[in-house]
């Protein structure tokens, strides 16, 4: 049945987009997993489609929030590495702004991750909870609150750090969890909407992406749970033998002891856990309001997290927990160009995002956007993906099956074939049998590299670029951690990367 307005014919849809920070593509209990519990997210796709070869084309915060929220590439939105003063694209209409000039009422309750801190890229409204970057220049609404409930700059008294594994429970009252502030200032969000006209919520959530504090009683259910082993590949044993850039990133983070990371699995699923069930205070509130049927949701994250597979941790890589996200997408009750309890294994990035959700609500997608629409019968046969630069770099790319990973330091390359070895624990870059397959990759390759990249080959040829040094930088700062914010810390400068590796 088709909703309408009585004086103005037929309505639009809502729409609730959720994001989530550094949440894995695997991590669901939909997709298989033998320990966390999702049962919203996996009721959501059992009402709608999981896109299970999704994935971010830069797996780190600030470029992947730009392609979902331009439509665009990395290379088009000009960010590969994570440079946290660089503005939006004046030339690139935004999600938001978008759906704004199409009669859409617009508000963003969570992370943005932009700067200035306070810019709405088209936004009517922005409540933010940017994980204590006030010192970038920003007034952070989530901080405010806990000041209005007598708990001034106490955010970080846990004393966790927001980019290492550490954990413990939440140290003040449960209601004030950043996760419960998301929930109930996006709830209230949707019951202030003007009934006249469609919305589009913007929901982003900054778990399950350090610091590691539930909840005690989300906690608590995963306690006397037998936990999911890290896999480690016979690739990744070898320190010594790891390309650049993954000797960094073992250095960075210590290895954690077995029980240990168990429990920082723990915690971490816990945050997962709370999320899933707060999304359902967000159905409940678009049900009791009668716009439910009416409402497209989509959930999604900006990138993933190794978890400690391949003895690795955080983003930035492109293996699986890293680069693969997930992706829950559900029409409205009376669209069927969704499918239900469906698995679509198409290749999709977070630059479809926008597409996608303006073609479900039949606008027009404007000529910039690089994305597609994820509903629909057309398909890409790669998906490009790229991180950090220099002999930092990382570049990937994926025909739905193969997955060639290349870093210039050393010109070091990996094949895996997702198909027979979903965990990535075979390297079958040097197997004779794929020759084929390594060669048409390694062409596509060719063909998606710009900039400083073009150094690192030579016609038909990967040179690649010296590898550096090894000098291992001491940790001073505990990786970005953060103190007591009140009085507030003062005022720093906003193009310096905090906690990078």
């Amino acid at each position: 049945m088709k909703h309408t307005h009585p004086e103005d014919g037929p309505v639009r849809p809502n729409v609730l987009f959720v994001t989530v920070d550094q949440w894995p593509g695997n991590l669901l209990g939909c997709a298989g997993h033998p320990v966390i519990e999702t049962p919203t997210l996996d009721h959501l796709a059992s009402i709608g489609t999981r896109f299970s070869r999704a994935y971010a084309e830069c797996p780190i915060c600030i470029p992947a929030r730009r392609s979902i929220m331009t439509g665009t590439s990395p290379r088009r939105h000009g960010d590969r590495v994570f440079q946290p003063s660089l503005r939006m694209p004046s030339d690139l209409p935004t999600l938001a702004a978008t759906f704004g000039s199409n009669g859409y009422q617009t508000q963003a309750i969570g992370k943005l991750h932009v700067f200035p801190q306070r810019d709405r890229i088209g936004f009517d409204d922005v409540l933010l909870a940017e994980e204590g970057r006030g010192a970038l220049g920003g007034t952070d609404d989530y901080e405010m609150f806990l000041a209005d409930k007598g708990y001034a700059g106490q955010q970080f008294m846990h004393g966790m750090s927001n980019n290492e594994y550490s954990w413990r429970t939440w140290h003040l009252p449960e209601e004030l969890h950043v996760t419960n502030w998301t929930t109930w200032a996006a709830a209230r969000s949707i019951k202030r909407r003007d009934p006249t006209r469609p919305a589009l919520w913007h929901v982003s959530y900054t778990p399950p992406h350090p610091p590691l504090i539930p909840l005690a009683s989300y906690f608590e259910r995963y306690r006397a749970r037998e936990m999911d082993e890290p896999f480690v590949g016979a690739w990744a044993e070898d320190t010594e033998a790891l390309p650049h850039p993954l000797k960094l990133t073992r250095d960075y983070w210590a290895k954690l002891p077995r029980a240990q990371l168990a429990d920082m699995r723990r915690a971490f699923y816990a945050l997962c856990t709370h999320i899933d069930h707060q999304i359902r205070i967000l159905i409940g509130t678009l049900r009791e309001e009668h716009i439910l049927d009416n409402t497209v949701i989509l959930i999604t994250s900006d990138h993933g997290d190794m978890l400690g597979h391949h003895g690795f941790y955080a983003k930035r890589l492109m293996y699986e927990g890293s680069a693969n996200v997930p992706m829950i997408l559900v029409g409205t009750a009376s669209d069927r160009r969704v499918g239900r309890a469906a698995v679509d294994t198409r290749l999709v990035g977070l630059q479809d995002v926008m597409p996608t959700l303006l073609s479900l609500c039949g606008l027009a997608i404007p000529g910039t956007c690089e994305g597609r629409s994820m509903v629909g019968d057309k398909r890409r046969d790669f998906l490009y993906a790229e991180a950090l630069s220099g002999a930092k770099a990382m570049r990937m790319v994926h025909d739905g099956r193969h997955k060639l990973i290349w870093y210039p330091a050393g010109s070091h390359f990996q094949l895996f074939d997702l198909e027979t070895d979903p965990q990535e624990m075979h390297d079958v870059f040097e197997d004779a049998s794929y020759a084929e397959v390594v060669s048409a990759l390694q062409q596509r390759l060719r063909e998606e590299l710009y900039g400083e990249d073009l150094l690192a080959i030579d016609g038909q040829e990967f040179p690649g670029v010296p590898v550096p040094s090894h000098d291992v930088e001491p940790n001073r700062g505990l990786s970005g951690q953060r103190g007591l914010h009140f009085p507030a810390p003062p005022l720093q400068d906003p193009s310096k990367v905090v906690g990078g590796v």
